[in-house]
């Protein structure tokens, strides 16, 4: 058997994913919209052997938005700028089912597939804001339980076109006129209780069969979508032992379908802050909580209970009741902020400024680190890591000094296994279908 390997993952955000990045002095004030630092950075990443790029997305905004999502990127447009900047990354972003249609989806993901040799990935995501609906005519923004009926729909369309042609379908024998064999052509015929799409689609599976499926969501919808129907999952937990118990919990829902441990990846994110000293990661931590301000901190939180306004409440006081606010945004992260406030009596400064610069457990020495992520992933709380950039610099301090530990110990690779997404990852090519019935 081929020893187990830690995956890695860099998500690539511009100006921060939090509200006061882009002010540090050496964070570029057109990160987010500028081509030539999203190429230094995903070559940082390659350089560094990971396994994918990570391209995240919202649909929604007004004044009290993070600066990132206030201007940037459509993420496929940027993947496929990126394609051309790589050449072994797999190259994953963030695409919502209630928003779009399969037939786009499938078509869009399918051509970054094909212009990248076999890298793309799509993480499905069904939109936590209510605001999204205002933005495409579709009336009222559906519910946490809605949304995921209409994702795993979605999903299995996306899927069914990508299945349209079979791998040899295409002959292209000019002697004989033959361009395609009409046997290995296939329309799917869909019609469901959200989509009817007829096919097929018009562009053939790639090397790697079709895109990989990344699923973002850690509520009982998500983990249920993402057990049955996703090659990996992001999550977002703090602790080891929290990790752990739900890396069991989607592991053991796949085991319920069918399906084999290694089918399904679990990619938790962290934020680093790598020092060659513990002093010298604590002061890049500091200066970027110096940066914040309370009223930041306020809106930044009210993002995560759909733009709720927490101002007129006492900063110093215990965090406010404001009851199931929330519950059909980010439902997850919510419930585990009212959660750690009820039970750790925080007050709304406390809760504000934690959300807005979350100190990371993964601050200290490459070595430390290194020993953490090693304990994650022997531990099973982890495949991998979708590494965030917290700090300037942050992504080329974890591939300078982190990676060599973790390549040393035998946990990481030093030279890429494929210039496939699944080859990289060790995920088998999906059959096609309609190849398998006959």
């Amino acid at each position: 058997m081929t020893k187990r390997q830690l995956k890695l993952g860099a998500n690539l955000n511009g100006v921060g994913n939090s509200i006061s990045f882009w002010r540090h002095p050496e964070v570029p004030i057109n990160a987010s919209v500028s081509l030539d630092f999203y190429k230094k950075q995903a070559q940082i990443a390659e350089q560094g052997k990971f396994d994918l790029l990570f391209i995240a997305d919202g649909l929604y905004i007004n004044e009290k938005s993070n600066p990132h999502f206030l201007n940037r990127f459509e993420p496929l447009t940027l993947l496929s700028a990126l394609a051309g900047a790589t050449s072994h990354i797999g190259l994953v972003a963030t695409l919502s089912t209630s928003y779009s249609e399969p037939f786009t989806v499938a078509r869009q993901f399918a051509s970054i597939d094909q212009l990248s040799g076999g890298r793309a990935g799509w993480n499905v995501v069904t939109s936590p804001l209510e605001g999204s609906a205002l933005n495409f005519g579709k009336g009222e923004h559906p519910n946490h339980a809605l949304r995921y009926e209409i994702a795993e729909e979605h999903l299995e369309v996306v899927k069914g076109l990508w299945d349209s042609w079979e791998d040899d379908a295409f002959v292209g024998d000019k002697a004989a006129g033959v361009f395609f064999d009409k046997e290995k052509l296939h329309t799917l015929h869909h019609k469901g209780t959200f989509f009817s799409v007829q096919g097929p689609l018009n562009v053939a599976r790639s090397r790697q069969g079709y895109p990989v499926v990344f699923q973002a969501g850690s509520s009982e919808s998500g983990k249920d979508l993402a057990a049955r129907s996703a090659d990996a999952i992001y999550s977002a937990h703090e602790t080891f032992e929290e990790a752990r118990a739900f890396y069991q919990d989607v592991k053991g829902r796949a085991a319920a379908y069918g399906r084999e441990s290694e089918e399904l990846l679990i990619f938790p994110g962290i934020g680093p802050i790598v020092g060659r000293t513990e002093a010298e990661a604590e002061q890049k931590y500091q200066e970027m909580a110096e940066l914040v301000e309370i009223e930041q901190a306020l809106l930044y939180l009210g993002r995560y209970f759909d733009h709720f306004d927490f101002s007129p409440f006492p900063l110093d006081e215990a965090f406010p009741n404001i009851g199931d606010i929330g519950s059909n945004s980010f439902r997850s992260t919510t419930d585990k902020i009212k959660q750690e406030a009820r039970e750790q009596g925080l007050t709304l400064r406390q809760v504000a400024l934690r959300a807005s610069t979350p100190r990371t457990s993964f601050i200290g020495t490459p070595e430390k680190i290194a020993d953490q992520i090693q304990q994650w992933f022997e531990g099973e709380a982890a495949d991998g890591f979708n590494v965030r950039t917290v700090v300037p610099g942050g992504l080329a301090d974890f591939v300078e000094l982190v990676v060599p530990i973790l390549q040393q110990r035998g946990l990481f690779r030093t030279e890429y296994e494929s210039d496939t997404l699944r080859g990289n990852l060790g995920l088998a090519v999906p059959d096609n279908r309609y190849a398998v019935g006959r």
